[in-house]
């Protein structure tokens, strides 16, 4: 009986850290699609379009904190009010991004492949950070708490917040 028990004990072990390491791969996810989506958007796009993209977020940000009217989104169901504010926001990313695509030109902008790398994956951090804490994220989907350690605490959302703006004040040229 002494072996039963063992071999019950490492295949709870077994299971439970192969589930937990999975959950954790899976909201890293996350950070690798929006990061992809970045990368590629600055690959394509261009350098140029990609600054005036994350100075966009930060406009954006400041426009949504002030807007007059958020009493009048939906706050239930969660996912209905968290698609109303997500979809605020990213009305708002993209009238800022217009406007200051217009002013951003990559002829005097030059950000290296290693620069694009770090800048899209401090992009996606952001937005992330500002999903815990400017949106009902957690409402809707619970993360695991490796990945709440990391961006939940009010403490580190300014650490998040400002990582892209230093980024790009160390990285561009």
């Amino acid at each position: 009986m002494p072996i039963q028990d063992t071999l019950n004990q490492v295949n709870t072990l077994a299971t439970h850290t192969a589930l937990s390491a999975w959950a954790v791969a899976g909201d890293f996810v996350i950070v690798l699609i929006i990061f992809g989506a970045l990368f590629f958007f600055a690959w394509y796009v261009g350098r140029g379009p990609f600054v005036a993209l994350l100075l966009a977020l930060y406009a954006a940000y400041a426009v949504y904190l002030v807007f007059p009217y958020a009493g009048l989104l939906p706050t239930a169901p969660a996912l209905t009010a968290l698609l109303a504010r997500v979809a605020l926001y990213g009305a708002f990313v993209v009238v800022v991004y217009l406007i200051l695509r217009r002013v951003v030109v990559s002829d005097f902008l030059y950000v290296g492949l290693f620069g694009l790398i770090a800048l899209s994956f401090l992009g996606a951090t952001f937005l992330l950070a500002l999903a815990y804490q400017a949106f009902p994220v957690s409402a809707v989907y619970h993360f695991t708490p490796a990945v709440d350690a990391i961006f939940a605490p009010k403490a580190y959302f300014f650490w998040w917040f400002i990582a892209p703006l230093l980024g790009l004040f160390f990285l561009a040229r």
